[in-house]
């Protein structure tokens, strides 16, 4: 059944982002509100139906598996699915989005299990101001965990920055002087409209991958990449560096006729674009064929059919897609 997943605009579906909590120990002001409900446990797949999904669309010739939340590293006994995803025949790579905040206690271990590449959330290098876009999170926590991270000596790490105008957009110079210190990438996201956030304006906030690059090039020279990830970034080198800067731009420069992924949330929800609400429930096929893969794959293989062509974000008007991200999978 390898090769099965090919939707309807001739796209090859080779990425999935599986999410394994809502939770989180950071609020981010673009991410969640700052009193969130989180999801009962019992209503979340456990971590051996995690692994029976990576599983599936590995046979389905799925080649990379990014583990997200909420904030994965928060999940109890989290190791044990990492371990169990590393040893799937067929999978390339098995890489890692965190907050960083657990990464000074469990760099090692999760080298050990199998993880290759971690992306890294670090939006702000000035203490005051990380805590005010996090809530709750202490940066130097953060930087160890980066430092550990370059310790264990990962394949690849990279840092992933959301830039909102008047928040931290006076940072990025900053920020890409950070990676370049320390021989890693660096990505710059534009932000996505997802949940209702009462107390933040995604358009008076919007700030738009052309504004960084332009600022960028006030103090470096950024040269044409060929690097891909297999995801939706732009990249380029910094001359004379080892360094490469990304731009993830949903809005300025859509992605959708090139994409090749889907995501799963937590409580097992087949999302199959990150901009529109359709989904198909894994959970449901799971619970109701244990043990029977190949009903779960043949479900993948109907809800790929039906992946639409394109998403519509729209920063000046309220919020299409009320789930947040950390409910969505970062």
């Amino acid at each position: 059944m390898l090769d099965q997943l090919i939707d309807k605009f001739h796209r090859k579906i080779t990425y999935v982002r599986l999410s394994v909590t809502d939770r989180c120990d950071f609020r981010c002001i673009y991410c969640m509100d700052e009193k969130m409900t989180f999801l009962p446990r019992s209503e979340l797949l456990n971590l051996e139906e995690l692994e029976w999904v990576g599983r599936a669309f590995v046979e389905l010739g799925v080649t990379k598996i990014r583990i997200t939340g909420g904030e994965p590293l928060v999940r109890k006994n989290i190791l044990q699915l990492f371990q169990g995803l590393g040893k799937l025949k067929g999978l390339k790579e098995l890489v890692l989005t965190t907050n960083g905040s657990q990464l000074e206690k469990m760099a090692i271990s999760l080298k050990e299990a199998g993880i290759q590449r971690i992306n890294i959330s670090l939006d702000s290098l000035k203490p005051a101001r990380f805590k005010k876009m996090t809530r709750v999170g202490k940066l130097d926590k953060v930087l160890r965990g980066i430092d550990a991270a370059i310790h264990a000596g990962f394949k690849g790490i990279k840092i992933n920055a959301v830039i909102l105008k008047n928040r931290n957009h006076d940072e990025v110079i900053d920020l890409v002087q950070f990676a370049i210190e320390r021989g890693i990438d660096i990505t710059f996201i534009e932000e996505m409209p997802l949940g209702v956030i009462k107390e933040h304006d995604r358009a008076e906030a919007f700030y738009s991958s052309q504004q960084i690059r332009d600022d960028l090039t006030t103090s470096f020279t950024l040269l044409d990449s060929t690097a891909c990830t297999d995801g939706p970034s732009k990249y380029y080198t910094v001359k004379n560096t080892d360094t490469r800067v990304g731009f993830i731009s949903p809005h300025t420069h859509n992605f959708c006729d090139t994409c090749n992924r889907v995501r799963v949330t937590t409580e097992g929800q087949l999302l199959l674009c990150l901009g529109k609400e359709q989904s198909v429930d894994l959970q449901a096929v799971i619970r109701a064929h244990p043990h029977d893969i190949t009903a779960l794959k043949l479900a993948i293989i109907q809800a790929i059919a039906h992946k639409p062509e394109k998403h519509n974000f729209d920063m000046t008007a309220a919020p299409q897609i009320l789930r947040y991200m950390n409910r969505t999978g970062g």
